[in-house]
């Protein structure tokens, strides 16, 4: 996809009849960033413990129902503070589809990226989605669940991407197939068997998306996706992930074969339906994704 392809909305981030809600939000990336904190606490790592009732949000998927839930709770601008335990069940994917949301909203390109953090438990990787937008110059990968004022040691809201601080599931992918890391601390969590070369594998198949647009849940199974390394394509793996990593190299054949291969390849993208394994409910559900 071009740049300018990102400044316009998917359906995932469209805010619908919100739009005048994002409009409101100035557009600089730590302001971006302290809104989808106000709005949506983390389900799992948010520092509260969340109704039981109330976790099934974690499955709201498009912005506009996302800022339902919000302002049916407080029908306010989204700059205005909302008590921690009364914001919006997400994830990380969530923080971020929000900011690129608002991003988009101002005509900035935006998009997520799909990969593994190291800077949340020392020798672990967890799974992980980022901003990335274009500053007018470069793309810039930003963590908008990071508050700037932990003790981070780095900038979250510029993360180098040679420091190895997130790796892009194309990366690790890349890297578990030379043989130099170990598949088994890239996962959701330490105490987690959501875990290993089958997790990193279906998540270069997220990146794709994600770049695509197609703006899935972490938990949403598609085409070529499958819970066992032994029944993985590597073969189509390896040429995603080749692909992912040249187009963030700049190249821009690279970039246009993703887009032509993501529209050709049922393999590689959701159909109408997909099945989602719901990481509260425990339970697997087809979900109708046309609107």
């Amino acid at each position: 996809m071009d740049i300018d392809e990102y400044r316009a909305h998917s359906p995932y981030s469209d805010p619908r009849r919100h739009g005048s809600l994002l409009d409101a939000v100035p557009a600089d990336i730590a302001t971006v960033a302290a809104i989808a904190r106000n709005v949506i606490v983390h389900y799992r790592a948010g520092g509260v413990e969340l109704p039981a009732d109330r976790l099934e949000e974690v499955n709201c998927r498009w912005v506009d129902r996302i800022v339902d839930t919000d302002q049916s709770r407080f029908p306010l601008p989204l700059t205005a503070a909302r008590p921690v335990a009364d914001r919006v069940a997400g994830c990380c994917r969530d923080h971020t589809l929000l900011s690129v949301a608002i991003l988009r909203q101002h005509g900035i390109p935006a998009r997520s990226r799909v990969g593994f953090v190291s800077y949340f438990v020392p020798g672990w990787h967890h799974d992980h989605v980022l901003v990335e937008y274009w500053n007018g110059d470069r793309w810039v990968w930003a963590d908008p669940e990071l508050d700037p004022a932990g003790d981070w040691r780095f900038d979250g809201y510029d993360i180098d991407p040679r420091a190895g601080l997130f790796d892009s599931a194309a990366r690790v992918w890349s890297a578990y197939r030379a043989g130099t890391i170990d598949p088994d601390v890239y996962g959701v969590h330490p105490g987690s068997p959501i875990r290993g070369a089958w997790f990193v594998y279906n998540y270069v198949l997220q990146e794709l998306a994600h770049r695509q647009k197609d703006e899935l849940l972490l938990w949403d199974d598609f085409g070529a996706m499958t819970g066992d390394i032994a029944d993985a394509d590597i073969a189509l793996a390896d040429e995603i992930a080749a692909l992912l990593l040249a187009a963030d190299d700049g190249d821009e054949t690279a970039e246009k074969a993703l887009t032509d291969r993501y529209a050709a390849d049922a393999r590689l993208r959701p159909g109408p339906e997909i099945r989602s394994h719901s990481p509260t409910a425990g339970i697997v559900t087809t979900v109708d994704l046309c609107r």
